[in-house]
């Protein structure tokens, strides 16, 4: 497995596709695009090695990850950054990242956006909520005014065209606190304004499910989380509905605290656990072997192997004439002169 660094070494003066246009090329194939959300280097790689196209890192699980501690706007922007740039560093698939608020006003959001984009995302949200935000199945979500959602997009939107070249995720949780019918007009004044995609955050029946997909232009994306505000449609009927993009935030954040918890509790009870994978895959996982193989590439000689020829070993070596010393030691001491008798 590759990641997208050695990949980019690899594909120098070969017109290698960038994050974002490996994410817009999913987008105009057919079908629905599901996308397991990442919270660390470690999951985004199991994902990718799972076959899927795309990832999406979760603000949720990286706080809760990172810090211990809620989706209520404590984490910051530099440690969200910071997790997201060694995400997209340990795989080859475009990610998109959560941006929250865009954190401050119209030049911080620009600045949310420049710094994803160098981080290497695809693809950045950006959403309408007050800050500190929260996660958008929770109570007390607070959203502003829909000329300021719309200045915020349109900050994003001009980092997007002014050289950042990331695709803009809209999102409105407007739903939950200005009702539906302006959760719709937000969302189709995103698409209008230029957003590549839009997210209308938690609805709560399949009708307002299906009014979305049919009211809002553009790729749309659902965003399902397990005994969440959204009905949990299979992908199936997400796609017959209009979805584009289906993202699942907690799934394997959820799963891995159900085993670290029912392995905890093994041991608590004298027992090992059963793990079901081995020390073996984790090395591989986690890229031991190629490791390994890059290591060999500049391990020493071994005794008697032959000499390893360099660039300029076809010239042949000077004379020295003497022992040559380093600045650190003090030259030989030149002989004495006989004296006169």
């Amino acid at each position: 497995m590759m990641d997208r660094n050695a990949r980019g070494l690899l594909a120098i003066g070969k017109g290698a596709a960038s994050p974002p246009e490996d994410l817009r090329r999913l987008l105009m194939k057919p079908g629905l695009v599901t996308l397991p959300c990442c919270y660390d280097a470690l999951s985004a790689r199991l994902i990718e090695r799972a076959g899927f196209p795309a990832t999406f890192m979760s603000g949720f699980a990286v706080s809760s990850a990172r810090l211990g501690l809620p989706d209520t706007g404590l984490i910051s922007y530099g440690e969200m950054l910071d997790q997201g740039r060694n995400i997209c560093d340990a795989v080859s698939i475009p990610v998109i990242g959560d941006g929250d608020t865009g954190y401050g006003n119209a030049l911080n959001v620009k600045r949310t956006v420049e710094g994803y984009a160098k981080a290497g995302f695809a693809c950045v949200m950006i959403e309408d909520q007050v800050w500190p935000k929260r996660c958008g199945h929770t109570e007390g979500k607070q959203t502003v005014p829909r000329d300021e959602a719309l200045t915020r997009l349109r900050a994003a939107l001009d980092a997007r065209d002014e050289g950042a070249g990331i695709l803009i995720l809209a999102r409105t949780d407007a739903a939950a606190t200005d009702g539906f019918e302006e959760a719709l007009t937000r969302a189709r004044a995103f698409a209008d304004l230029g957003a590549d995609i839009t997210m209308l955050e938690a609805p709560t029946s399949e009708a307002e499910m299906r009014s979305y997909c049919e009211t809002v232009p553009g790729p749309k994306l659902a965003n399902l989380i397990e005994q969440g505000r959204t009905p949990l449609l299979t992908p199936a009927e997400l796609e017959r509905i209009g979805y584009k993009l289906i993202a699942y935030p907690l799934t394997l954040q959820l799963s891995a605290v159900q085993a670290m918890t029912e392995a905890l509790a093994a041991l608590a009870d004298g027992q090992r656990p059963e793990t079901g994978t081995g020390f073996a895959d984790l090395q591989e996982i986690i890229g031991f072997p190629d490791y390994f193989e890059a290591e060999a590439r500049y391990a020493p000689p071994k005794a008697g192997a032959p000499e390893i020829q360099g660039p300029f070993s076809c010239f042949p070596a000077k004379p020295q004439v003497g022992r040559m010393t380093s600045r650190h030691e003090a030259p030989p001491a030149r002989p004495r002169e006989p004296e006169a008798g």
